[in-house]
Protein backbone atom coordinates (compact mmCIF):
# COMPACT_ATOMS: atom_id res chain seq x y z
CA UNK A 1 0.00 0.00 0.00
CA UNK A 2 1.14 3.47 -0.93
CA UNK A 3 1.58 6.33 1.67
CA UNK A 4 -1.00 8.59 1.35
CA UNK A 5 1.53 11.64 1.79
CA UNK A 6 4.91 10.52 0.93
CA UNK A 7 6.48 13.94 1.02
CA UNK A 8 5.58 14.52 4.76
CA UNK A 9 7.85 11.67 5.46
CA UNK A 10 10.49 13.33 4.40
CA UNK A 11 10.23 16.64 6.89
CA UNK A 12 12.36 16.58 9.72
CA UNK A 13 11.97 18.84 13.44
CA UNK A 14 13.70 21.56 11.78
CA UNK A 15 11.28 21.92 8.61
CA UNK A 16 8.63 22.17 11.54
CA UNK A 17 10.17 24.27 13.65
CA UNK A 18 10.64 26.78 10.42
CA UNK A 19 7.20 26.50 9.70
CA UNK A 20 6.17 27.31 12.88
CA UNK A 21 8.59 30.74 12.80
CA UNK A 22 7.18 31.73 9.42
CA UNK A 23 3.57 31.24 11.16
CA UNK A 24 4.37 33.31 13.92
CA UNK A 25 6.06 36.32 12.14
CA UNK A 26 2.81 36.51 10.16
CA UNK A 27 0.87 36.62 12.90
CA UNK A 28 0.56 40.66 14.23
CA UNK A 29 0.90 39.91 18.07
CA UNK A 30 3.95 37.52 17.49
CA UNK A 31 5.85 39.37 14.81
CA UNK A 32 6.32 42.83 16.94
CA UNK A 33 7.97 40.37 19.95
CA UNK A 34 9.76 38.15 17.85
CA UNK A 35 11.04 40.87 15.19
CA UNK A 36 12.00 43.43 18.58
CA UNK A 37 14.07 39.94 20.12
CA UNK A 38 16.09 40.09 17.14
CA UNK A 39 16.99 43.73 16.50
CA UNK A 40 18.34 43.21 20.40
CA UNK A 41 20.36 40.32 19.74
CA UNK A 42 21.56 42.81 16.94
CA UNK A 43 22.17 45.44 19.17
CA UNK A 44 24.03 43.66 21.48
CA UNK A 45 26.65 42.81 19.24
CA UNK A 46 26.60 45.94 16.91
CA UNK A 47 27.89 49.15 17.92
CA UNK A 48 27.46 52.24 15.30
CA UNK A 49 30.69 53.00 12.85
CA UNK A 50 32.31 56.25 13.87
CA UNK A 51 34.05 58.73 10.90
CA UNK A 52 36.69 60.79 11.11
CA UNK A 53 36.06 64.64 10.70
CA UNK A 54 38.14 63.82 7.48
CA UNK A 55 35.65 61.66 5.97
CA UNK A 56 32.51 62.72 7.86
CA UNK A 57 29.63 65.10 6.04
CA UNK A 58 28.63 68.11 7.35
CA UNK A 59 25.40 70.05 8.14
CA UNK A 60 25.90 74.16 7.97
CA UNK A 61 24.52 74.88 11.92
CA UNK A 62 21.05 75.41 11.66
CA UNK A 63 17.93 76.18 14.22
CA UNK A 64 15.71 73.16 14.22
CA UNK A 65 12.08 73.87 15.31
CA UNK A 66 10.29 70.98 17.77
CA UNK A 67 7.43 70.74 20.14
CA UNK A 68 8.17 68.49 23.03
CA UNK A 69 4.96 66.01 24.30
CA UNK A 70 3.53 68.62 26.49
CA UNK A 71 3.24 70.99 23.39
CA UNK A 72 5.37 73.46 24.77
CA UNK A 73 7.60 74.93 21.72
CA UNK A 74 11.33 74.17 21.87
CA UNK A 75 14.17 75.44 19.50
CA UNK A 76 17.81 73.29 19.14
CA UNK A 77 20.81 74.61 17.54
CA UNK A 78 22.35 71.57 15.74
CA UNK A 79 26.13 72.12 14.35
CA UNK A 80 26.64 75.51 16.51
CA UNK A 81 28.66 74.84 19.58
CA UNK A 82 27.18 71.56 20.90
CA UNK A 83 27.46 67.81 20.53
CA UNK A 84 24.13 66.58 19.42
CA UNK A 85 22.60 62.86 19.41
CA UNK A 86 19.72 63.09 16.80
CA UNK A 87 17.53 60.09 16.33
CA UNK A 88 14.49 59.60 14.16
CA UNK A 89 12.36 56.59 15.58
CA UNK A 90 9.02 55.47 16.66
CA UNK A 91 7.16 53.15 18.84
CA UNK A 92 5.77 50.65 15.98
CA UNK A 93 9.43 49.95 14.64
CA UNK A 94 10.87 47.12 16.27
CA UNK A 95 14.39 48.00 15.63
CA UNK A 96 14.17 51.23 17.35
CA UNK A 97 12.32 49.86 20.67
CA UNK A 98 15.30 47.53 20.70
CA UNK A 99 17.74 49.99 21.19
CA UNK A 100 16.00 52.95 23.25
CA UNK A 101 17.63 51.11 26.21
CA UNK A 102 20.89 51.66 25.33
CA UNK A 103 20.35 55.35 24.04
CA UNK A 104 18.93 56.00 27.41
CA UNK A 105 21.41 54.69 29.43
CA UNK A 106 24.01 56.96 27.08
CA UNK A 107 21.26 59.78 27.85
CA UNK A 108 21.69 59.54 31.80
CA UNK A 109 25.47 59.81 31.08
CA UNK A 110 25.57 62.46 28.75
CA UNK A 111 22.22 64.22 28.53
CA UNK A 112 24.07 67.50 30.37
CA UNK A 113 26.96 67.55 27.86
CA UNK A 114 25.17 66.37 24.70
CA UNK A 115 21.70 67.69 22.93
CA UNK A 116 19.52 64.56 22.78
CA UNK A 117 17.05 65.70 20.63
CA UNK A 118 14.25 62.19 19.70
CA UNK A 119 12.31 62.73 17.13
CA UNK A 120 9.19 60.85 15.87
CA UNK A 121 5.95 61.82 14.09
CA UNK A 122 3.45 60.26 15.95
CA UNK A 123 0.39 61.53 18.38
CA UNK A 124 2.21 63.07 21.28
CA UNK A 125 -0.22 60.51 23.32
CA UNK A 126 0.88 57.25 22.21
CA UNK A 127 4.46 58.21 22.63
CA UNK A 128 3.85 59.23 25.97
CA UNK A 129 1.91 56.15 26.95
CA UNK A 130 4.95 54.21 25.14
CA UNK A 131 7.31 55.74 26.99
CA UNK A 132 5.74 55.41 30.54
CA UNK A 133 5.03 51.93 29.74
CA UNK A 134 8.54 50.88 29.40
CA UNK A 135 9.85 53.08 31.72
CA UNK A 136 12.28 55.42 29.49
CA UNK A 137 12.28 59.22 30.05
CA UNK A 138 14.11 60.72 26.82
CA UNK A 139 13.61 64.14 25.24
CA UNK A 140 11.25 63.34 22.61
CA UNK A 141 10.17 65.88 20.37
CA UNK A 142 7.44 66.21 17.34
CA UNK A 143 9.31 68.37 14.27
CA UNK A 144 7.88 71.99 13.27
CA UNK A 145 10.42 72.11 10.66
CA UNK A 146 12.29 69.89 8.14
CA UNK A 147 16.11 68.74 8.72
CA UNK A 148 18.75 69.60 6.16
CA UNK A 149 19.14 67.60 3.49
CA UNK A 150 22.21 65.51 4.68
CA UNK A 151 20.00 65.03 7.85
CA UNK A 152 16.79 63.26 5.75
CA UNK A 153 16.60 59.47 5.66
CA UNK A 154 13.68 57.41 5.33
CA UNK A 155 14.57 54.24 7.02
CA UNK A 156 13.72 54.09 11.67
CA UNK A 157 16.01 54.51 13.06
CA UNK A 158 17.71 56.86 11.99
CA UNK A 159 20.64 57.90 14.25
CA UNK A 160 23.18 60.78 14.52
CA UNK A 161 25.81 62.11 16.48
CA UNK A 162 27.03 65.60 15.09
CA UNK A 163 29.76 67.38 16.84
CA UNK A 164 30.17 71.36 17.37
CA UNK A 165 31.33 72.05 14.02
CA UNK A 166 28.70 70.65 12.67
CA UNK A 167 30.63 66.76 11.17
CA UNK A 168 28.34 63.91 11.06
CA UNK A 169 30.44 61.65 13.15
CA UNK A 170 28.22 58.98 12.81
CA UNK A 171 24.98 58.52 11.01
CA UNK A 172 23.56 54.54 11.36
CA UNK A 173 20.30 53.25 10.18
CA UNK A 174 18.99 50.33 12.15
CA UNK A 175 18.84 49.57 15.94
CA UNK A 176 22.62 49.68 17.05
CA UNK A 177 24.54 49.42 20.81
CA UNK A 178 24.37 53.62 21.21
CA UNK A 179 26.03 52.52 24.82
CA UNK A 180 28.66 50.79 23.22
CA UNK A 181 32.77 51.50 24.49
CA UNK A 182 33.36 53.03 20.85
CA UNK A 183 30.23 55.88 21.01
CA UNK A 184 31.22 56.55 24.82
CA UNK A 185 35.21 57.12 23.55
CA UNK A 186 33.69 59.65 21.06
CA UNK A 187 31.54 61.39 22.90
CA UNK A 188 34.07 61.59 25.98
CA UNK A 189 36.69 62.93 23.31
CA UNK A 190 34.34 65.19 21.70
CA UNK A 191 33.30 66.78 25.08
CA UNK A 192 37.24 67.58 25.87
CA UNK A 193 37.57 69.31 23.36
CA UNK A 194 37.68 73.63 23.85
Amino acid sequence: MKPRFPFLRKIGWSDWAFGLFVVLLIIPQTRKPIQVGINRLKVAIWSPGVHTTKEADSVAAFTYSLRDLEGKEATRRIGDGRITFLSFWATWCAPCIAELPSIEALYQDYGDAVDFVLVTYENPEVVQRFLSKKGIQLPVFHPLTEVPEVLQSSSLPTNYIIDAEGNILIKEKGAANWNSKKVRGLLDGLIKQP
